[in-house]
């Protein structure tokens, strides 16, 4: 029976909207990694208690975009050395198996998707912010038409962690042309539903990425 005097449930709650919104001003470096959130500023700015903000920050914090400190509060998280090359591993991992799993099963109108994305990443050069949307949607998209939800989070989540790192692998010289040349690879093995080499391919590419990064820290 419908409770007719209930009242209508908002369509986003207000905790959702502010988690939101500070998720665009970490990833728009807006707050810096490893800056100090100083909630009385915030609850200011955005017209809001302290009590949807912390939860906004317990939103944030399970993302790992948040780091909350004891009797220090919260602070954007800020990527370790270490917690690069592990992100980068895992990335390797999933996505490598991911591009395999996609080589053998995908059908011919996902392929020919796939090609699309990887011709908007040649166009997108040498714009550095149209190269790093087009190849986050390729590769995302790699993880969609594998169809695993969970593997599809759990990258989701890493590549959301990694756009906090201050030493991006794309930022070195001559490595936006290098991951182009990887990624055309990469494209080929697919077309020609080679798993095997699809995933060989994306381990290489991300362990160029990796090398790519320390060498720009």
């Amino acid at each position: 029976m419908t409770d007719r005097h209930a009242a209508p449930l908002a369509s986003t709650a207000l905790y959702e909207q502010v988690a939101d919104r500070l998720r665009q001003r970490i990833l728009g470096r807006e707050l810096e990694p490893g800056s100090w959130i100083d909630e009385l500023k915030l609850c200011g700015e955005l017209g809001i208690s302290r009590t949807p903000l912390r939860e906004a920050l317990k939103v944030l914090a399970a993302e790992g975009l948040v780091t909350m400190k004891l009797r220090r509060g919260a602070y954007v998280t800020e990527m370790s050395e270490r917690d690069v090359r592990e992100a980068y591993q895992l990335l390797s991992l999933l996505e490598s198996d991911a591009a395999a799993e996609v080589a053998s099963r995908a059908t011919n109108a996902e392929l020919a998707e796939l090609g699309q994305l990887h011709r908007e990443l040649e166009d997108a050069l040498p714009d550095q912010d149209r190269f790093f949307a087009a190849n986050e949607r390729f590769h995302l998209r790699v993880l969609e038409i594998d169809g695993n939800r969970w593997r599809l989070q759990i990258v989701g989540d890493l590549r959301r962690l990694m756009k906090l790192n201050r030493h991006h692998s794309l930022f070195r010289e001559g490595r936006l042309a290098e991951s182009l040349d990887e990624h055309r690879a990469i494209v080929a093995a697919l077309l020609a539903r080679d798993a095997q080499a699809c995933r060989s391919l994306v381990s290489a590419h991300f362990r160029n990425g990796l090398s790519a990064t320390q060498a720009a820290a």
